[in-house]
């Protein structure tokens, strides 16, 4: 299993944000810090806008933040809200994935008990966990 680069910045995004808690970061120090392309940065953030996650705005002293407390918001539910589109496999695509054993197999099943269970892991896990007394993740992330 591999997630997104999609969900790995989106996590990177919400990090960042609560090291920097209470400001206005900008984007650009985002994709500075997490080592990525401004371009694709802005199409994660703009979908963490759209599931609340962040507040952004436009302008010259604009940029993002936190929408909701750090510890409100839950890692398995971030990674939902960006893997869901994504398939584990082609069986549960839905529809006539093409698989000869669909109407049988019973590994679609375990894979998706095996998904609830990640996702039932990460959802013990908030964005303030992860960077709660995190002193090295909070020197890198930090905005001067």
């Amino acid at each position: 299993m591999r997630l997104t680069i999609r969900t790995n910045l989106a996590m990177r995004t919400l990090m960042f944000c609560a090291v920097n808690a209470g400001q206005t970061v900008r984007k650009q120090d985002v994709a500075e810090a997490c080592n990525a392309s401004e371009n694709h940065l802005a199409q994660v953030i703009h979908k963490l806008a759209q599931a609340d996650y962040i507040t952004t705005v436009r302008g010259r002293s604009g940029g993002l933040s936190l929408r909701r407390d750090a510890a409100d918001i839950r890692v398995g539910e971030v990674v939902r809200c960006f893997e869901s589109t994504v398939p584990f496999t082609e069986c549960m695509e839905g529809g006539d994935a093409g698989c000869p054993l669909a109407g049988c197999c019973r590994l679609k099943c375990a894979f998706a008990d095996a998904l609830e269970a990640f996702y039932a892991s990460l959802d013990r896990l908030t964005i303030a966990d992860m960077v709660a007394d995190n002193t090295d993740l909070t020197r890198l992330l930090r905005v001067a």
